[in-house]
C-alpha cells in the first residue's frame, strides 16, 4: 500500500505531466531550440514498465516508448533468456524483475504499464497495477474470463486510469470505410455475421502433456509463470507459446484472434452483451467408437452461434457465427466464386450480411483489412489491398501514451478505440464463445451407467448479471479459482 507522502508525490508528478504543455508557454527560449527537434524534457516523459517483455511484449513496450520519447524504467518477465532479451537490449537502463508485484511495489514512479503475458495473467496483473493508480495497456484478450473483464472495466472507471486493449487493428483508419457502409443503409437490415479463422496454429485437441521438471530451463521462474493457475510441476511445451490450447492458461482460437475479428462487427454494428450462445466442437477418435475426451484443453475445431438483440445500426436481431480449425462458412451468392472471402486464401475473415449485400473483411490485426462491399445487384466498392502507415500498428500504443499524459476523461482518452469501456464488453462476447465450448464438454453418469453430455443446449445469458439462466453448472466458467497471491 502507498503511504500518503508517496501518493501525493506520485500524483504531483502526474499533474505536472498533464500541465507541462501549459507551463512551457512561459519559457522565453523554446525547448526544441535547447534540446533539438522532437526533444521531450525528462519532466514531460512518462515512466513506463512492461509486464511480459518477450513475444508481443517486445513491440508493445517499444511502440509505447515512441522511439525514446518516453522513458522505460523497468521490465518484468519470468524468463529473460528467451525473446525478452530483445527488450533488455532495447532498454538497457531498465531495471529487471521476475515478479510484477515486486516491481510495482518498488518502482513508485511508474506511471503506466504494458501487460503482454499469457492470457491467465492479464487480469491479476492489470488489477494489481490499477489498484496502484497505474495506467494499463493489456494485450488481447483483455482477460481470461468474463468476470475479470467486467471487474477491470469497472475498476478503470473507479481508479480513473487510462486503458487500452492490445487489439491494434481497432485503430486502423480503414474501419471508417466499413462503418460508412453500415451507416449508409445500403445493406438494408443486417441480420447475420459470419466469422472464421485458421487458428489454432499451435498443438491443441489432445491430452495435457506430462510434467517433466528435469527439462525446466534454468532461467524460467515456473512458479511465477503459473501465477493464478493451479500449482503443478514444470510441464514442457507450454512456455513460451503453446499454453494457448489449455484452459488453465489460454483461451484458444477465440482468445488468440477473436478480439481482432469480432471487434469489426461488434464496433460497426454497435453491439452489446449477447443474449444466447450455442456451439458444437470437432470430435477426434483415436479408438473406434470412443471419442477422445480432454476437457482440460480447447478442441481442435469449434462452431459457435452467438445471438444479439437488434441495435440502431442493425435494425434486426443479429446471429453471429464463429468457426475455427480452418472451417469456413459458405460463400454468399454476391461474392464471385474466384474471389477470396475475408483475407488472402480465405484463411481468416468476417462477413456482415444484409438484405441487399455483403461486407467482407480480413482479420484486423496488422494485416491488410481488405474491406470489400458486394451488392446483390453486382455493384462493388473495394478498399485498398495494401495499407500504408507512418506508425507501427496504427499508433495504437502511442495514442494510449498520449491519452495517459492528457489524463483520464481527456479528449485523447475519449478518442481511444479500445479503452476498457469498449474492450471489456467486446471481450466478454469473445469469452462467451469459450463458455459455450466448456459447457458443451460437461458430462455426468446417468442412471444407466452411461456418460451423458448435459450442457449441449442453447445457453441463455443475462449479461447485466453475468449469469447463464438455464444451466447453473455453466456458470462455473464465468470466473475461475485463483492461487493465493494472484486473486482477482
Amino acid at each position: 500500500m502507498k503511504n500518503r507522502k508517496e501518493e501525493k508525490s506520485g500524483q504531483s508528478r502526474r499533474d505536472f505531466i498533464k500541465n507541462a504543455a501549459l507551463a512551457s508557454s512561459i519559457f522565453i527560449v523554446p525547448r526544441h531550440v535547447l534540446g533539438g527537434v522532437g526533444f521531450t524534457a525528462p519532466s514531460d516523459q512518462l515512466n513506463l514498465a512492461a509486464i511480459g517483455a518477450g513475444g508481443k511484449g517486445i513491440s508493445d513496450i517499444k511502440n509505447a516508448s515512441v522511439n525514446g520519447r518516453e522513458r522505460v524504467v523497468a521490465l518484468c518477465d519470468v524468463d529473460f533468456s528467451g525473446s525478452a532479451k530483445q527488450s533488455v537490449e532495447n532498454f538497457p537502463n531498465a531495471k529487471l524483475y521476475a515478479d510484477y508485484r515486486e516491481m510495482l511495489d518498488k518502482e513508485k514512479d511508474i506511471d503506466a504499464v504494458t501487460i503482454s503475458t499469457p492470457d491467465h495473467v492479464h487480469g491479476p496483473a492489470a488489477k494489481y497495477a490499477m489498484e496502484r493508480g497505474k495506467h494499463v495497456y493489456v494485450q488481447k484478450p483483455l482477460t481470461h474470463n468474463i468476470r475479470e473483464a467486467r471487474l477491470l472495466t469497472e475498476m478503470a472507471r473507479d481508479q480513473k486510469v487510462v486503458t487500452q486493449m492490445g487489439n491494434q487493428g481497432a485503430s486502423n483508419p480503414l474501419l471508417d470505410m466499413v462503418q460508412k457502409w453500415v451507416d449508409s443503409g445500403k445493406l438494408g437490415k443486417i441480420s447475420k455475421v459470419q466469422i472464421w479463422t485458421n487458428r489454432p496454429v499451435w498443438p491443441q485437441g489432445f491430452a495435457f502433456p506430462q510434467p517433466n521438471p528435469s527439462q525446466r530451463p534454468d532461467a524460467l521462474n515456473w512458479d511465477l509463470w503459473l501465477g493464478p493457475a493451479p500449482e503443478i510441476p514444470y510441464t514442457p511445451n507450454l512456455h513460451p507459446f503453446n499454453w494457448r490450447g489449455w484452459w488453465d492458461y489460454g483461451t484458444g482460437a477465440l482468445g488468440d484472434v477473436g478480439c481482432h475479428l469480432i471487434d469489426i462487427p461488434f464496433r460497426t454494428l454497435g453491439l452489446h452483451y449477447p443474449i444466447a450462445a450455442e456451439c458444437s466442437v470437432g470430435t477426434v477418435f483415436t479408438r473406434m467408437w470412443t471419442p477422445d475426451y480432454h476437457p482440460e484443453g480447447c478442441p481442435a475445431s469449434s462452431y459457435i452461434t452467438i445471438n444479439f438483440n437488434a441495435t440502431e445500426k442493425s435494425q434486426s436481431p443479429i446471429e453471429m457465427t464463429w468457426s475455427d480449425g480452418g472451417i469456413r462458412p459458405s460463400r454468399p451468392a454476391a461474392i464471385p466464386p474466384d474471389h477470396d472471402m475475408g483475407g488472402a486464401n480465405s484463411a481468416n475473415g468476417v462477413l456482415i450480411i444484409g438484405e441487399h449485400g455483403v461486407i467482407s473483411t480480413n482479420i484486423n490485426d496488422s494485416s491488410p483489412l481488405m474491406p470489400k462491399l458486394y451488392m446483390n445487384d453486382g455493384s462493388t466498392d473495394f478498399g485498398p489491398e495494401k495499407e500504408d502507415g507512418d506508425e507501427p500498428e496504427y499508433g495504437h500504443q502511442r495514442k494510449w501514451v498520449d491519452a495517459c499524459k492528457a489524463g483520464f476523461g481527456s479528449k485523447e482518452h475519449q478518442e481511444l478505440t479500445s479503452s476498457f469501456d469498449y474492450a471489456g464488453p467486446m471481450t466478454e462476447t469473445v469469452l462467451m464463445g469459450n463458455l459455450a465450448i466448456r459447457s458443451y464438454m460437461l458430462r455426468r453418469e446417468n442412471p444407466q451407467g452411461q456418460m451423458e453430455f448435459f450442457g449441449r443446449r442453447k445457453l441463455l445469458w443475462d449479461g447485466d448479471n453475468m449469469r447463464i439462466t438455464n444451466l447453473e453448472e455453466a456458470n462455473q466458467f464465468v470466473g475461475r479459482e485463483y492461487r493465493p497471491g494472484f486473486e482477482v
